[in-house]
């Protein structure tokens, strides 16, 4: 149970919407037969309501009640749990904040959440990616020890597959607000309207582009952070990411699909925006040729600009994370560790840290840190006032840097968001003291 609010019925799924100025205030309810506990993705909230299993607080038991009570983040968000079997049987939901320039504005909101679904239990699917080892990671439950690691991928235009490794598991069906498009929502839409998406990735294992067809988009946020706009069609989107894209639609109105492409591969999956009177036709669950893998180089997020960047002050503290890891055998680190023989990454409340992703595996990494948002400062060593994010991309053979001011004296965790990389130990924490 989120809470007594429902989310908006046209968007077929269960959620939370604040609107500004309202407190994140709710009780949690656990009606699994199973201890779980939820992350607030892109809030930040006390340490102590963050939602990891036993950092601080243990998960909830099956019938346990807890309640949760912060200032809400503005902006577009997600909940899930932060058990990676959990996560990949779909519990998850959006977490919308909205501002007051929302309210003000002429357009109508749209949210999509993507998932990638498997038809056998979870902790099936995850013995099969990682080999077996998938019971390493932090709070991970019940993991088989069946093998098989399977590998698939596509083209690229400055990689080959051979070089690369983009996708884990070919899953059996690709969702946007938990349907494919064997039967898509359709949200009615007016003729010459505004439209802006919120979309968010709630997938296990899969990067998407985000294709808005015949409709000329700009993306106007990033993880929940209002960003100098960006004109374009297609967008990469990452595992934990969240994107806001603004559309105009025509006065003459029409049906227009919103795909979902997996990177690398020939599924899709979306939604269709329709005017009144449109005809809707039926879109194949598959395109002709495979998408191209977003995972190549860093040219979307170095056109990314925080529309109100951090202060501009000197760096207090800087570190290195070298993201590492194999398919065979399927075993992923930073700085060589998994979980449990991790080095934390270490600072005092109110310096400003910088942090790079130094990623020398051949597969991405959206790196995901808890408690705070980050700018992206340098790309490959060339620096620029990039995005503010809770969750950045690492290609293959690439490096990121960025600023955050740190927060609360806690430990949060910095983990990939990818989760079979995070159920065999890809993660560490970063330890706020006062």
């Amino acid at each position: 149970m989120w809470s007594d609010r429902p989310y908006p019925s046209d968007q077929g799924r269960s959620g939370l919407i604040l609107n500004p100025g309202e407190a994140f205030r709710l009780d949690l309810v656990n009606e699994l037969d199973t201890p779980t506990i939820l992350h607030w993705h892109g809030q930040i909230p006390p340490n102590a309501q963050d939602g990891v299993p036993d950092m601080p607080q243990p998960a909830l038991a099956s019938g346990e009640r807890r309640s949760f009570d912060f200032a809400a983040t503005p902006g577009t968000h997600w909940m899930h749990s932060h058990i990676p079997v959990q996560e990949m049987e779909l519990l998850a939901a959006p977490l919308i904040v909205r501002r007051p320039e929302d309210l003000a504005a002429d357009r109508q909101e749209v949210v999509i959440l993507l998932h990638d679904l498997s038809f056998r239990p979870a902790e099936e699917v995850l013995a099969e990616i990682t080999g077996g080892t998938g019971g390493m990671g932090h709070g991970m439950v019940g993991m088989g020890h069946d093998m098989s690691g399977t590998m698939h991928g596509g083209t690229t235009d400055g990689m080959s597959m051979g070089a690369m490794d983009l996708n884990d598991f070919n899953f059996d069906a690709y969702l946007a607000n938990d349907r494919t498009l064997a039967d898509p929502q359709v949200v009615a839409v007016d003729k010459g309207g505004r439209v802006l998406l919120r979309i968010i990735n709630g997938s296990a294992a899969t990067v998407f582009w985000i294709d808005t067809g015949a409709l000329p988009g700009r993306a106007v946020a990033t993880d929940g952070n209002p960003i100098q706009p960006v004109a374009g069609m297609r967008f990469g989107l990452a595992m934990g990411q969240r994107l806001d894209i603004e559309l105009d639609l025509p006065p003459e109105g029409g049906a227009f699909p919103i795909l979902a492409q997996r990177e690398g591969a020939v599924e899709r999956t979306g939604i269709i925006l329709a005017s009144k009177g449109a005809t809707v036709e039926r879109l194949a669950a598959t395109s002709d040729a495979a998408h191209p893998a977003f995972s190549v180089d860093l040219t979307q997020e170095a056109q990314f600009r925080a529309l109100v960047p951090l202060a501009d002050r000197p760096v207090d503290r800087s570190d290195s994370l070298m993201l590492g890891g194999s398919m065979m055998p399927y075993l992923w680190t930073i700085d060589g560790q998994g979980w449990g023989s991790h080095r934390p990454v270490t600072a005092r409340s109110g310096e400003r840290v910088a942090l790079t992703f130094h990623n020398m595996s051949m597969m991405a990494h959206p790196m995901h840190l808890h408690g705070h948002h980050f700018q992206v400062v340098a790309l490959n060593g060339r620096a620029l006032s990039g995005a503010l994010r809770d969750t950045v991309h690492v290609p293959p053979m690439s490096m990121v840097t960025v600023a955050l001011d740190a927060g609360e004296a806690a430990r949060w965790m910095l983990h990939c968001h990818h989760m079979p990389h995070l159920a065999t130990g890809m993660m560490t924490e970063f330890v706020v003291s006062a």
